[in-house]
């Protein structure tokens, strides 16, 4: 097993994430013989890092993880848990939600704990005097129950820059969407460069992209084929990371043996990737995209009359044209309605100042439909929200 160096602890390179366990798709019950023997094997090769989050599963996963870990020392591993102020549309008892997330793991600290899911819909609850989310969570860093403080991002480098800014000393990691696809299509080396600018450690998840790098199409396949015969798609996104000395703890969502097996035989030991090989995982990065070659250069934003962050917008339509989600729908819930793509007037004034010659309205005016017609966390953050307080006795 590779390892990093976190503050003196020794981290697997590869954490083991608790969203995906293998479920029964009518009750939504865990297969707990399964997870067991997934932790099992993957402690026995070196894994000690396991990441859960108080909504995953229905709130199933925490338990199912301290069950699989519960026959094991505690200083033998580590725990990273999430607080979910964006599924938070009011405010609850923060405190005895993160008492309840440390009874359902069986711990009286975590290593590591997160804010969960930082965007612009949700930063205005993080930071709102009201939610008191953040003091109250430095709190219970003062008291010892967490020993790390971090975040998971899913948002632009702007914002990024700006939350790390206003909030300097108080986290120590950043959890960011990251793989070869992303590097590009959602800013992932900026964002990486931001956190390891600001002297933050970076953690990974989706390294690839919900099981789409790990499962190409046959084409680009073939072409990783002709480069390792052996080596499965997986690998390949993960030695990628493994390029990145910033990168402390890789998270890949596990749901069956062989996945566990092929994972740590990627990572018993760094094997950097070539020029060739990097070239060729580009290649098929950009062959996997479908939206427009923006660079952001803003030469589109000078004359906007309406004033929108063109290159922003661009940014979501891009990923939106990947694949439609409510992460992506939650960066545009958070903007004013004066800031949303339906605000376009269609001047055109922005194609034609474009000069990767982008039809800018035609993709606002497409972003407007996607996201009008698209998933909206704000919509499944109230189900949620309901449960939170069912959860704290509130209601």
């Amino acid at each position: 097993m590779i390892y990093s160096d976190f503050q003196g602890l020794k981290l697997s390179r590869l954490g083991f994430g608790c969203m995906r366990f293998a479920a029964d798709p009518s009750t939504g019950e865990i297969n707990q013989e399964t997870v067991n023997e997934m932790f099992d094997f993957a402690i026995a090769r070196g894994v000690n890092y396991f990441d859960t989050a108080y909504p995953y599963l229905g709130g199933k996963s925490e338990i199912a993880m301290a069950e699989a870990l519960k026959k094991y020392p505690r200083k033998s591993y580590y725990i990273a848990d999430k607080f979910p102020g964006h599924s938070l549309p009011g405010p609850v008892d923060n405190i005895a939600l993160f008492n309840l997330s440390l009874q359902k793991c069986r711990t009286d600290y975590f290593d590591f704990y997160l804010l969960h899911n930082i965007t612009e819909w949700s930063v205005k609850i993080y930071e709102s005097d009201e939610y008191h989310i953040i003091p109250d969570i430095l709190k219970m860093k003062e008291e010892g129950k967490i020993r790390h403080l971090g975040f998971s991002f899913h948002s632009g480098p702007a914002l990024l820059e700006e939350f790390l800014t206003r909030h300097e000393g108080k986290f120590e990691f950043v959890q960011i969407q990251c793989n070869y696809l992303d590097w590009s299509l959602q800013d992932a080396k900026k964002k990486y460069d931001i956190i390891t600018k600001h002297g933050l450690g970076v953690w990974v998840m989706e390294p690839c992209r919900g099981g789409r790098l790990a499962k190409l199409s046959e084409e680009n396949s073939a072409k990783l084929k002709q480069l390792n015969p052996e080596a499965s798609d997986a690998s390949w996104a993960f030695r990628f990371l493994q390029d990145l000395p910033n990168i402390k703890v890789v998270l890949s969502g596990m749901n069956a043996v062989d996945q566990v097996e092929d994972n740590l035989n990627t990572f018993e030991a760094h094997q950097p990737l070539t020029e060739e090989e990097r070239s060729v995982l580009f290649e098929i990065a950009d062959s996997m995209k479908k939206g427009v070659p923006c660079t952001a250069c803003r030469y589109c934003c000078d004359g906007c009359p309406v004033q929108l962050d063109i290159p922003y917008l661009l940014s979501v339509y891009n990923d939106y044209k990947y694949a439609l989600s409510a992460v992506s729908g939650m960066r545009l819930d958070g903007l004013d309605e004066s800031q949303l793509p339906s605000a376009c007037v269609q001047c055109g004034q922005c194609a034609h100042a474009c000069p990767q010659s982008i039809d800018v309205p035609k993709a606002l005016a497409e972003l407007s439909e996607m996201y009008k017609n698209g998933p909206h966390w704000a919509e499944a953050a109230k189900a949620r929200h309901k449960e939170i307080r069912k959860d704290l006795n509130m209601d």
